[in-house]
């Protein structure tokens, strides 16, 4: 077994939740096109620098592609999670998210949008405990908080000069 592959015990989890060649031409190995995706997905290279010891990108990017859409890979993932869940290796408190590959706009970062038009007022509300004590249930009241003033908006001006 080389780096980024499964082993003989992992494929023997999933190889019976992938799907079976009904008819037309035929598949490349399903374990070989497995490691592949594995390979490109752990390494993050580009497609087209697969090793050629997983067959060629294009097939294998094809299959990556084909089971993504049919919901191949969701029921690998839904099998392997009440398998672990059943043996109590998942903690369902434990959450934890990557933001490294969420994309935001231009304007997340706070630049303006083209063309936008100016946002309703926000009524802003602040929750405030009404008795102090500790208790499982806190009862809450709510008040209106006021909302900072706006600062004034800057008029932007053309860089050409009017005389052009």
């Amino acid at each position: 077994m080389r780096r980024h592959e499964m082993s003989d015990e992992q494929w023997k989890l999933v190889e019976p939740l992938l799907p079976r060649q009904s008819r037309g031409g035929r598949w490349n190995d399903h374990r070989t096109t497995l490691d592949g995706m594995l390979w490109i997905l752990r390494t993050g290279a580009p497609w087209r620098d697969l090793p050629e010891r997983f067959g060629a990108w294009q097939s294998v990017y094809d299959r990556f592609s084909r089971w993504s859409s049919d919901g191949t890979f969701e029921r690998v993932t839904k099998a392997l999670r009440i398998r672990l869940d059943r043996q109590g290796k998942i903690d369902w408190d434990l959450w934890c998210i990557d933001g490294t590959n969420v994309r935001a706009s231009r304007s997340a970062a706070g630049a303006s949008k083209k063309n936008a038009k100016a946002n309703p007022t926000t009524t802003r509300w602040v929750a405030r405990e009404a008795d102090g004590g500790r208790s499982c249930t806190w009862s809450l009241t709510a008040r209106e908080f006021p909302s900072p003033p706006a600062s004034p908006r800057v008029k932007r001006t053309s860089r050409r000069s009017s005389s052009d």
